[in-house]
């Protein structure tokens, strides 16, 4: 398993930004769940893709001219023992190779400094809440300079354009990751459906958060830190809200569970969907329809290829399903006619009205 090189992402954004241009990455804050207690924290992707870096309040500051600076929480013995280690400013330079590191307690400080002189200001447009109110009250600082002879950036840029970019071609180390995150979840939806089953046939009670149970214990049994999104386990109608969330509903014998699940490796995410019968044997109209989802499934894989659009694939499924639908009499043919008009009129979005799939990475969505 290679490890990132940071480093050289970081040249690669330094190289967009313009001779005299600055980029400002923070990454993401901590959030209060009640009192005295916060949500489990998860860094802020773009941040991490450029510092591997998964302590909160960490800024990276990346210059035109390749220069990297690191703000991070501070050294602090006593916040320490209750809040666990901190890699501290001293050794952040060459733990993760920057070139300088201050305390967070500095950015304001030091940020007005950075900036003078400079172009162009990059940093994430809507994704921080009151970034760009902070932005602008350092360059007001610089502004107030100007009479002494500083220069303020005149332009406010995206850095997301430069970042989505790189981001979207995964190296051979991401790729690895995201196989062996996707591996730990197959066998979590495996394990689930095991369990359903199992008791089920001893003539034990089953609920949506015992197969939610199982995931999380095979999640963290393969290694992951966290699931990539919150699971999705709906027994049987609930199954038609899309994004339902694993909670008390039983699951019973005859019925369909949907699980929408995967867990989060070293910053990638994975992501299935799987319906299965609760008792591990369809009916025949459920059999029907999974081998018709099925299908559309196979298809959509076989239209995804080097040259190929990113639509294909989910062409490819809805000829499939409409066909399918016609087949099995959920769409009458008399009144909505043939596969082709299905599909032109969308009358297959009432029961199939999402896409076939998206881009994954660090994000679900990536």
């Amino acid at each position: 398993m290679s490890t990132p090189n940071y480093a050289q992402r970081r040249a690669r954004v330094a190289s967009q930004l313009g001779k005299d241009g600055i980029a400002l990455v923070p990454t993401a804050p901590e959030r209060q769940r009640n009192r005295d207690s916060d949500f489990l924290y998860r860094h802020d992707s773009y941040f991490y893709y450029l510092t591997g870096f998964t302590e909160p309040k960490g800024w990276l500051v990346i210059t035109g001219d390749g220069h990297c600076t690191l703000f991070c929480a501070p050294k602090d013995a006593e916040r320490e023992i209750w809040d666990g280690y901190r890699l501290g400013p001293h050794a952040a330079t060459a733990a993760l190779g920057v070139d300088a590191a201050f305390s967070v307690d500095e950015l304001d400080a030091q940020l007005p400094k950075l900036l003078e002189n400079r172009d162009t200001v990059w940093f994430p447009f809507a994704i921080h809440e009151g970034l760009e109110a902070r932005v602008g009250g350092w360059l007001n600082q610089v502004r107030a300079r100007v009479r002494y002879g500083a220069l303020c950036p005149e332009q406010q840029r995206d850095l997301c354009t430069v970042l989505d970019e790189m981001r979207l071609i995964k190296d051979a180390g991401e790729q690895d990751t995201m196989r062996r995150a996707a591996q730990i979840s197959a066998r979590a939806h495996v394990r689930a459906m095991q369990l359903s089953a199992r008791l089920l046939r001893e003539g034990r009670e089953v609920r949506e958060f015992h197969l939610d149970a199982e995931l999380l214990h095979e999640f963290r049994l393969g290694g992951s830190q966290y699931t990539a999104y919150g699971s999705i386990v709906a027994a049987g109608a609930n199954a038609c809200v899309l994004h339902y969330r694993a909670d008390t509903a039983p699951v019973r014998d005859g019925e369909l569970v949907l699980i929408n699940a995967g867990c989060e490796l070293d910053g990638y995410a994975s992501d299935i969907t799987r319906t299965f019968p609760a008792n591990g044997r369809f009916s025949g109209p459920q059999r029907a329809l999974y081998d018709l989802v099925l299908a559309s499934q196979e298809a959509a894989a076989e239209a995804t290829r080097p040259g190929a659009r990113f639509t294909d694939p989910h062409d490819a499924a809805v000829r499939v399903l409409a066909q399918g639908m016609l087949d099995v009499k959920l769409l009458d043919g008399n009144k909505v006619g043939s596969v082709d008009d299905v599909i032109e009129k969308r009358a297959y979005f009432q029961f199939y009205m999402h896409r076939t799939g998206h881009w994954l990475g660090m994000d679900v969505h990536d």
